[in-house]
């Protein structure tokens, strides 16, 4: 049997529970026992998908608590000797995993999006030289680590099994010294696009008139992303980079206002319920797996799309 541990993230909880089908992926054809650390102790979400749920309750242990936390999986390695150890993507999984891997003298491979087989052997995917190239990863000693990027694995349907809770003794703890002296949550207008639940996407279709489609995100309560070729020009953030070299995201509604849909930027497209994309070639990649394709000007779209919602809202 293996023996998986995942790092539970309280604050990236869909993003945590993705892990268990990575797992899934990494041992198709062996039985897997899969243990859960989860600092925060809201267990609700793990108890019936994994078989252990690691708590610590005779410490606190604040997410930021980084330390501690490489401590707290270096001696569960000790203890359970684990064959794979997942982190989510998240700035806490990116920051620990790390520290984890130099701890325990193995490899890492960061942001991976696939899990594939070769001859028997197992390779970990990862875009690599800003997306250009997917590289394909063989890890030659145990533990594997990896951190998985968000979106990208569905969280699979599970028989539910008998999960127990148990709580870790540290062998040596070490007062935190940092302190939280205050949290600012993000806003709308910085909100991470991969928990957007409607995406105005803009490419280099649109370059020069990018900011009109600010107007209609507002609109639709919609954040607005963008491909490479936007960001690489200097328009936008590249924090709103659809692709392999920038996000995965997954949201009901995706609109896709002058992209062409290089495989680059269709990697970044998961499990998204409707894509509409507007462009003037026809012929444009990202029309093949669009929902619906309007052939036309994507600013002249978004204007007139614009103006049909302000219609309506101010008829009703």
């Amino acid at each position: 049997m293996k023996k998986v541990l995942i790092y539970f993230d309280d604050e990236h909880r869909d993003n945590s529970l993705e892990l268990l089908s990575v797992a899934s992926k990494i041992y198709p054809n062996e039985k897997i026992s899969i243990h859960a650390l989860n600092p925060s102790n809201h267990n609700q979400e793990l108890i019936g998908r994994v078989h252990t749920i690691i708590n610590c309750h005779s410490h606190t242990i604040v997410p930021y608590d980084y330390g501690n936390l490489t401590q707290w999986i270096a001696d569960l390695q000790d203890t359970h000797t684990y064959n794979c150890i997942l982190f989510p993507s998240s700035m806490n999984g990116r920051i620990i995993a790390p520290r984890v891997a130099m701890r325990l003298h193995v490899g890492l491979v960061a942001d991976i999006t696939d899990i594939q087989f070769n001859h028997g052997k197992l390779e970990i995917i990862r875009p690599a030289y800003g997306g250009k190239i997917m590289a394909a990863i063989e890890c030659l000693k145990e533990p594997i680590m990896m951190t998985v990027r968000q979106n990208v694995f569905s969280q699979q349907a599970y028989d539910s099994v008998v999960s127990e809770v148990i709580e870790f003794q540290f062998k040596d703890f070490k007062l935190n010294q940092i302190k939280c002296v205050k949290r600012v949550d993000k806003n709308d207008l910085t909100q991470d696009i991969r928990q957007s639940k409607i995406l105005i996407s803009g490419g280099y279709g649109i370059e020069k008139n990018f900011n009109q489609i600010y107007e209609l995100a507002s609109e639709l309560k919609a954040q607005v992303s963008a491909s490479r070729k936007i960001v690489d020009l200097g328009v936008v953030s590249r924090k709103i980079q659809v692709g392999q070299s920038g996000k995965t995201v997954s949201p009901v509604l995706y609109i896709a206002l002058g992209i062409s849909g290089s495989t680059q930027h269709i990697e970044g497209l998961r499990n998204i319920e409707t894509i509409i994309s507007v462009n003037l070639d026809e012929n444009a990649a990202l029309n093949s797996i669009a929902d619906i394709v309007v052939v036309g000007d994507a600013i002249e779209f978004t204007h007139r799309l614009t103006q049909i919602i302000k219609k309506e809202r101010k008829g009703s």
